[in-house]
């Protein structure tokens, strides 16, 4: 009877352990999946931060360019150079830029 007891005990023992084991484990595939997680959504706002600092230069360029073009003088200027456009008895000729 005492060897039962003895043998039903370890088996509690076995059990327990196992039982502590196993959720030792869930946990730690826990921990490591949410720190993963974590890692990628601060890569994640690393890189939105980059693309907001550029986007943000480049609405200050466009807005510039808008405020530039409210002028008629740069306007007509702007015109001539991308468009090719001339005045009355005006003639172009497009010089080749250096690379």
């Amino acid at each position: 009877m005492k060897k039962k007891k003895a043998n039903h005990s370890k088996f509690r023992i076995f059990l327990l352990f196992s039982l502590c084991i196993g959720l030792f484990i869930v946990l730690a595939v826990s921990f490591i999946k949410g720190s993963y997680k974590i890692y990628a959504k601060e890569k994640e706002e690393e890189e939105l931060i980059n693309k907001l600092a550029s986007l943000k230069e480049e609405q200050e360029r466009l807005d510039g360019e808008i405020s530039r073009l409210q002028d008629p003088e740069y306007l007509a200027r702007y015109a001539r150079e991308k468009y090719f456009y001339s005045k009355d008895n005006e003639l172009i000729i497009r010089i080749p830029e250096d690379e």
